[in-house]
């Protein structure tokens, strides 16, 4: 049977021991409905509860909850319990409840989650080489990650997606990170040796549908298009802030986007998204969507990214187009048209510039049986 999370905004005067004679009423009538509870968290601070609940669909649970005390949710999405529990830390009711009358629980389902990039896909060592840099580089982030109790959600051989309950250990690990990849890199070929990181924050339900959808779309964007090695998010920011006492965050060693700048960030990729693709993209078309003149436009994107416009959109595709190359998605020909270049000669002549090497060679040398 499958497992959703719904989401509850309750009001102000809505305390834990409310949500939990909640959710004690939904145990009550649960099977009528061929429904389970499961647990749930609700944050007092910002007066939300999820509940975690496997049900035959979302009708079941929306019935259960009118019944039991008519508190609705407002949101109600299907969840894989494995992502669950590495994000959340559980799918059930903590320890310290389980044997209760009235489980009351006061544990906030918000998180901050890290995305760590490296570009290893260009690793050109010896492959004896690449398994030792390999090796080094990740046992060094999956012990700082182990120290600053992080929970890896998912990983490969070039990315990780991380949670963190505490902003505190999130930023540190992050800064520990950065520091460490000089001591798990080779000193040359430095150019090709990048590791990008990236903070973001939010609650498991919001209005998409997956689980923390709205915080990994916002790191992820901001680990690939943000210039900067390590970013974080206002919100990531302040919270630090409150959770330190006012401390102030390195802004030499970390960049913290501002409001304008996520808005910025956010209005730039989902226009992008639309357009990238398209061999007859003009930066004109760009900066009318977003409602900038091109010098705005210009300065914006040279501010948050270090390249201009059409910088900008010719190195988004040539990563689009690398990772259609991994995947082995088709000839060389067929990427080059299916991510916007006019012609393979000049899809090959952009992706030497930024690679160093030709896309034939690189797929001979990088993908095995391509």
């Amino acid at each position: 049977m499958p497992i959703f999370m719904d989401r509850h905004d309750v009001s102000e005067e809505v305390t834990a021991v409310h949500v939990a004679q909640l959710h004690q009423e939904d145990l009550k009538i649960e099977h009528k409905f061929d429904c389970k509870g499961l647990t749930y968290w609700f944050d007092g601070n910002r007066k939300t509860a999820f509940c975690l609940i496997e049900a035959p669909n979302k009708e079941a649970i929306q019935k259960m909850h009118d019944q039991a005390h008519g508190e609705l949710p407002h949101k109600i999405i299907e969840v894989d319990e494995n992502l669950v529990e590495s994000f959340l830390g559980r799918i059930e009711d903590p320890e310290s409840n389980k044997n209760n009358g009235l489980k009351i629980i006061n544990e906030s389902g918000y998180r901050i989650i890290m995305i760590i990039e490296s570009n290893s896909y260009l690793n050109r060592l010896e492959s004896n080489q690449f398994g030792l840099f390999t090796q080094k580089f990740h046992k060094s982030i999956l012990k700082s990650i182990k120290y600053f109790k992080g929970s890896i959600v998912k990983s490969d051989n070039n990315n990780y997606l991380v949670s963190f309950k505490s902003v505190s250990n999130a930023v540190s690990c992050a800064l520990k990170i950065s520091y460490n990849i000089k001591y798990t890199t080779p000193k040359f070929d430095l150019a090709y040796r990048k590791v990008n990181i990236a903070l973001s924050s939010g609650a498991p339900v919001t209005d998409n549908e997956n689980i923390f959808e709205d915080t990994i779309v916002l790191a992820t964007r901001m680990c690939e298009i943000v210039k900067n090695r390590l970013v974080i998010s206002n919100e990531v920011k302040e919270l630090y802030k409150n959770e330190n006492r006012n401390a102030i965050i390195d802004t030499k060693l970390i960049k913290v986007l501002n409001i304008k700048d996520e808005k910025f960030l956010t209005q730039l990729m989902e226009s992008i998204k639309k357009t990238w693709s398209k061999p007859n993209f003009k930066v004109g078309n760009l900066s009318k969507q977003l409602g900038y003149s091109k010098s705005q436009l210009y300065r914006k994107l040279k501010g948050l990214t270090g390249k201009s416009p059409n910088n900008f959109m010719r190195e988004f595709r040539l990563q689009k187009a690398l990772k259609l190359l991994h995947e082995q998605y088709g000839n060389i020909s067929e990427i080059a048209y299916e991510t916007g270049f006019n012609s393979p000669a000049y899809f090959s002549k952009c992706f030497i510039k930024k690679f160093g090497i030709r896309p034939s060679i690189y797929t001979k040398q990088h993908i095995v049986n391509f």
